[in-house]
């Protein structure tokens, strides 16, 4: 169930992990928790920008 569906290196074992997956013209992420449940899909540019912003820091760390 978890082919070609990759976790960031970075990801530690505190269980808040997203997956993401290349399938063509989109980009899929799922929570690594849960496996079965519903996964986003996003186009490569909404994708990028979201790691842009990522990048950027312009999300608040957990648990900050």
């Amino acid at each position: 169930m978890r082919e070609n569906w990759f976790k960031s290196s970075y990801s530690g074992q505190n269980g808040g992990c997203v997956e993401t997956r290349l399938h063509r013209e989109t980009v899929s992420c799922r929570d690594s928790k849960d496996i079965t449940g519903p996964a986003l899909t996003f186009e490569p540019s909404q994708w990028q920008h979201f790691v842009n912003a990522v990048k950027a820091d312009h999300f608040p760390t957990l648990g900050a």
